[in-house]
């Protein structure tokens, strides 16, 4: 796994999680700053670029989670995970906030939220794949929010250059939470993302539409983007 590119060092010790995310749909649209400050815990900035601050909502394939030095085990390993995130800052590391991550395992909706203070949600969902079309939809048992739609890759494969958009959403290397009343940071580990330009077809969106963040077509989202994804190892999370 590379390293050269990397924009701060990842902790000495060893990662905790070894797992890989596949076949994302990045779908992203432009909000006001002050319709996300709710969702900034204290000691946190609101990352934006060019004065622009961004939410995604992001369908993908976890698979094979497991144990660093163990195996992945079937039925719990590999499962459909909807997220919804936005970019902050602590000091010198740029970071990803999740407001949501909707996912369809029970082990990850019990273990993710007391080891790392992730805000996990149990769904319903499924994602199929076919060649560079991806289809996907989540349900949520408790009150039926989630999402519906495909994305259809257009454009050639390319990595995000310095200093772009791209570069902004993508190449970040760690997670800010709160777990148990403190600030921790988690910093994750994967190879430059490749990525091609995407154009969704959403038929419902009541997932992104549930949280109060002003967007004004949940249908049409500002950028869209996929990948085929990462290998990736995860480190357990610290105090900041």
């Amino acid at each position: 796994m590379r390293t050269d590119h990397l924009p701060f060092p990842m902790p000495p010790r060893s990662h905790a999680l070894i797992q890989e995310w596949r076949n994302l749909s990045f779908l992203h649209w432009e909000v006001d700053p002050e319709r996300l400050a709710p969702y900034i815990p204290e000691g946190l900035k609101l990352d934006t670029f060019e004065g622009k601050a961004y939410v995604g909502t992001i369908p993908f394939m976890m698979t094979n989670v497991r144990p660093r030095l163990t195996f992945s085990i079937p039925g719990i390993s590999t499962f459909p995970e909807f997220n919804i995130r936005t970019y902050v800052t602590k000091g010198s590391r740029s970071g990803v906030l999740f407001i949501t991550l909707d996912a369809q395992s029970l082990v990850t909706c019990n273990y993710a939220p007391w080891a790392y203070g992730l805000p996990y949600r149990y769904c319903k969902a499924r994602l199929d794949v076919d060649g560079w079309t991806y289809s996907w939809n989540s349900e949520r048992k408790d009150g039926g929010v989630g999402i519906e739609g495909t994305c259809k890759a257009i454009g050639e494969v390319r990595e995000a250059e310095r200093g772009t958009l791209e570069e902004f959403l993508f190449e970040r290397y760690c997670l800010y939470t709160v777990h148990r009343g403190k600030l921790c940071i988690a910093h994750t580990q994967h190879d430059p993302w490749k990525f091609r330009e995407g154009r969704a077809s959403i038929n419902s969106n009541s997932l992104t539409g549930i949280y109060d963040l002003g967007i004004e077509d949940l249908l049409k989202p500002d950028l869209v983007h996929m990948s085929e994804g990462v290998l990736v190892h995860t480190w357990s999370a610290e105090e900041v």
